[in-house]
């Protein structure tokens, strides 16, 4: 059975619609609270290290509890999980109003960790119950309209929210933040989604946590194919972090003549087109899943080459950079829709979620560390913005290398082994 189109599954599948637009509403305003993030620590205290911690700790806080969400999102009710997120992160980004100086930014990084949590709570139940309310041969159409959500979401709400700071300031984009929150959240009330629940997660929290953290581990153990996707792209974060996190900021920091939050904006901006365009044309394009498994390393290779052009593009044309960083990103988003649809198809509904939540403690891990250290040489090196991308460029050039030479084999010639 051949899958639908975009249009097709949107107008068709009436349960995936109101997923699917929930989420581009709730992250829609997660780009306005986060450009306030970033100018309130440039402006109170212009520490590009603790605007490494940042990313540091949001990441930290989504890494630390990933296999414990993961066990919600197998546990419990998957909507349950996103509506009760989306609440309360409504609340908390209500709670940044309160920041007025310096001496609150320790808090503030806190609080954005902790909302992190929440997203990661919403995050890992939405692409565990994708599967759920798509068939099989849609997988890919919804994943690549799922990362679309993502990307179109960064793309406006990165934009507006350099606009709405630069006029009206930090106070009106947290407002905007916890809105959209609400108005998500509308669309997931009346919401369908069946699910598979896994008769042992039922027992103590603890106990079962753990044993669930391992079984999670051990079904990404037991295929081999599945271990190198699942570390393949937590590879690009370990330079991608420092390149996304840290250094479009610093690089938005110096555009001339528009101001900081404009700039924040501006290359956000063009992450989230590339990110977004990634995906629609890999499921243009790379239509041979045979080959997906080798498309992964040479994508994290495109991406690298093409920041270390960022990198040398950084003193000159300013337009010149912004398409650079659409095209390194446009490989990413490629990179990550075909990793995300193998990993939904190889792994069973009841153990789904485990395996998202570890995939996501990998990621999360690889991603907080290269912003932390992207930070501290940033703050107390002589390296600089340019060579600082080339750098981490480089460090991803060589990661994709790795992982286009391990070929553990046909992954759909392995069995698949139940947790």
């Amino acid at each position: 059975m051949t899958s639908r189109t975009y249009g097709q599954l949107i107008r068709e599948n009436r349960d995936f619609r109101k997923l699917w637009i929930a989420a581009v509403i709730s992250m829609l305003g997660e780009w306005f609270n986060t450009i306030a993030l970033f100018f309130l620590i440039l402006e109170y205290t212009g520490s590009e290290f603790l605007l490494g911690m940042l990313f540091t700790v949001r990441m930290a806080g989504f890494a630390i509890l990933q296999p414990f969400i993961g066990l919600l999102a197998d546990r419990y009710n998957r909507k349950m999980l996103m509506v009760v997120s989306n609440l309360l992160q409504a609340v908390f980004a209500l709670c940044f109003l309160l920041v007025n100086d310096s001496s609150d930014i320790v808090w503030m990084i806190g609080l954005s960790g902790l909302m992190m949590v929440l997203h990661g709570v919403y995050m890992t139940a939405e692409r565990a119950a994708l599967p759920n309310v798509v068939a099989e041969e849609d997988l890919a159409t919804a994943n690549a309209l799922d990362a679309a959500s993502w990307s179109t979401a960064l793309c406006m709400g990165a934009m507006l929210g350099g606009v709405v700071v630069s006029i009206w300031g930090t106070n009106a984009a947290f407002i905007i933040d916890s809105v959209t929150f609400l108005v998500g959240t509308l669309f997931l009330i009346n919401l369908t989604i069946p699910q598979t629940i896994d008769e042992s997660m039922k027992g103590p929290w603890l106990s079962t946590g753990i044993r669930n953290i391992k079984s999670g581990w051990a079904r990404i153990r037991s295929q081999p194919a599945l271990f190198r996707i699942v570390f393949a792209k937590a590879s690009w974060n370990v330079a991608g972090g420092g390149l996304a996190g840290v250094y479009l900021v610093l690089m938005g920091a110096d555009v001339q003549g528009f101001g900081a939050a404009f700039g924040f904006g501006l290359f956000f901006f063009a992450r989230g087109v590339g990110t977004g365009l990634g995906p629609i044309l890999a499921r243009a394009f790379l239509k041979d899943e045979e080959a997906w498994p080798r498309l992964v390393g040479y994508l994290i290779v495109l991406s690298g080459l093409i920041y270390f052009l960022v990198g040398l593009s950084v003193p000159h044309a300013l337009w010149i950079t912004v398409v650079l960083v659409i095209l390194a990103h446009s490989a990413s988003g490629a990179n990550w829709v075909l990793s995300t649809v193998m990993m939904q198809q190889w792994v069973e509904d009841e153990v789904r979620g485990r395996v998202f939540s570890t995939d996501m403690l990998i990621l999360s891990i690889a991603f907080s560390t290269s912003t932390s250290v992207a930070g501290y040489l940033m703050e107390n090196t002589e390296l600089g913005i340019q060579n600082g991308i080339m750098l981490f460029a480089s460090v991803m050039v060589f990661c994709g290398i790795v992982f286009s030479m391990w070929q553990p084999g046909n992954p759909s010639s392995q069995t698949a082994h139940s947790a």
